[in-house]
């Protein structure tokens, strides 16, 4: 016949982690890891065997593992993030560089249009079209030209 087991030691382990157990804690838990004990029981610490002694303690967690584990997300998260702002910058100029190669290809467009010598009209303020007289028609070419020394590098 199979009798329950009653946990009457709680502690936290080295790792954080609640352990519950019908014997006390290791030797090297401290006081204040103990969450709780039998009421009427003092802390009894048992002698590990010779064969407990020389093997080495683990439970499958190391504690150098978990921080070289969280220092390895930090790094693979650092990089995803300087690898997408990397990408965002390149996308980011690529679209500056369409935007001008677009604006030079216009630019040369109407410079060849001011040179052409037939009358250019615009749309003013009251919907009123007027012609370029010299003067306007001087300064939109000086314009247009500066337009494409700056794009069309």
């Amino acid at each position: 016949m199979a009798f329950p087991a009653w946990a009457q030691w709680q502690w936290l382990d080295g790792y954080g982690h609640k352990v519950f157990s019908d014997r006390s804690p290791p030797p090297e838990i401290a006081e204040k890891d103990i969450l709780q004990r039998p009421s009427t029981s003092t802390r009894i610490i048992l002698e590990p065997d010779a064969a407990a002694a020389t093997a080495p303690k683990s439970n499958g967690v190391k504690p150098v593992a978990k921080s070289s584990d969280k220092d390895t997300e930090l790094l693979a998260k650092k990089k995803q993030a300087q690898a997408q702002e990397a990408e965002a910058k390149k996308a980011e100029e690529e679209k500056n560089t369409k935007a001008k190669i677009s604006n030079c290809e216009r630019a040369k467009t109407s410079l060849t249009t001011l040179q052409s010598g037939i009358r250019i009209a615009t749309v003013n303020a009251k919907g009123e079209r007027e012609f370029l007289d010299e003067t306007k028609l001087a300064q939109e070419t000086k314009r247009v030209q500066e337009t494409i020394e700056s794009n069309c590098k």
